[in-house]
């Protein structure tokens, strides 16, 4: 087969959505990633200075294979550290094979040498044996190395009947322009305690709001006038659509009692194949001290929100060892697990060597 790997043009957004449509994400829940009607928009939201790599059978110019390199500014051991992010992977089924990933991870090595950071963060799916098999366990020189740094649960909460507010104590209002230097300021202060928290700023946060960040959407709780919690919503239907492909495993046989029970509890049952995610993310989750009463009120106030608005299902993305899981899963949810890793070239100087004992937090909006 002949492939040529390049850098995408606008010319190769049609098809890097075709890819996209094709090719499900497999897992207990098979989905597919859409992105309509602008790949490209989707990609902004992962970092700076995305770079999006394809590959393309020569003899009909279509795209069959597709990565995106970003890079971003987080937080590593309550520092300020620049790395990167690949993500966006896709490979036409017909392609598949650990000669073409490796030919794609030549073309983005040069793009890592021409821009070097320690390492690059990558999300893999719990159960894409496939992937963590040409990855991780056999993987080529051409490859960085790759080591698991931890266990990320994304709940997809489902929506249901309304819920109380739960804010003893604390004073909970909506975001706006106004405060966002005082809510960048408590981000970044509060952020630095976990490993992977973005540093957000003014600028960063302003620059979203044209893909879809509303400051409305955010809550801030305030005690005795100080910030100390912050949970919002960001909606990326407009560029970003989750379509469930199919049921698998222990889920596949579950699915239909599941819906029983939900439709029995006022909850959104679980999509049918080829039915999209009517979901929204939860966004900049970020508590002052881990206090557990402050993450509960903000996020029955992002459910509420989140209700209001019509929205099916609550996304939220926490580290298996974060304090603040057994908050979430305290609602009707249905979990899907993914491993983090590190990705490393040889000049990177076994970065992830580096890292504390500190729990993880990567916002899956920009993911």
């Amino acid at each position: 087969m002949q492939v040529q790997i390049d850098l995408a043009t606008p010319a190769d957004d049609l098809a890097i959505r075709g890819l996209c449509r094709r090719e499900a994400m497999p897992g207990n829940i098979t989905v597919r990633f859409e992105r309509e009607p602008d790949f490209s928009l989707g990609c902004r939201v992962t970092g700076d200075d995305f770079q999006v790599v394809v590959a393309r059978d020569r003899d009909d110019r279509e795209v069959v294979g597709v990565a995106c390199r970003s890079t971003r500014e987080v937080f590593i051991n309550g520092l300020r550290q620049r790395i990167g992010y690949l993500g966006q992977l896709r490979i036409d089924q017909h392609f598949r094979g650990r000669w073409l990933v490796s030919r794609g991870f030549s073309m983005l090595r040069e793009l890592h040498e021409r821009d070097p950071v320690p390492a690059y963060l990558v999300s893999i799916v719990a159960g894409n044996r496939e992937a963590e098999e040409v990855l991780v366990h056999k993987a080529r020189k051409s490859f960085p190395s790759f080591y698991r740094i931890a266990e990320f649960n994304t709940l997809t909460i489902s929506i249901g009947r309304e819920k109380s507010p739960l804010h003893v104590g604390l004073e909970i209002s909506a975001g706006s322009s106004g405060q966002l230097g005082e809510i960048a300021g408590f981000l970044q202060k509060q952020g630095a305690q976990r490993q992977f928290f973005p540093v957000w700023t003014e600028e960063s946060i302003r620059k979203f709001t044209s893909l879809g960040l509303r400051m409305e959407d955010l809550r801030i709780a305030r005690r005795n006038g100080e910030i100390v919690g912050i949970a919002g919503l960001w909606d990326q239907s407009g560029y970003k659509q989750t379509v469930v492909h199919g049921y698998s495993g222990w889920l596949k046989a579950a699915a239909p009692i599941y819906n029983l029970s939900a439709l029995c509890r006022g909850c959104a049952s679980l999509p049918g194949p080829g039915a999209k995610l009517h979901g929204v993310y939860a966004a900049f989750v970020c508590i002052a001290n881990d206090e557990l009463q402050i993450f509960a009120s903000l996020l029955r106030e992002v459910y509420r929100l989140a209700r209001s608005r019509g929205f099916e299902y609550l996304l939220l993305g926490l580290d298996t060892g974060d304090p603040l899981l057994p908050v979430a899963r305290k609602y009707s949810h249905v979990l899907y697990p993914s491993h983090l890793y590190l990705a490393e070239w040889p000049d990177g100087g076994h970065f992830h060597e580096r890292l504390e004992r500190r729990a993880t937090y990567v916002d899956i909006a920009t993911l």
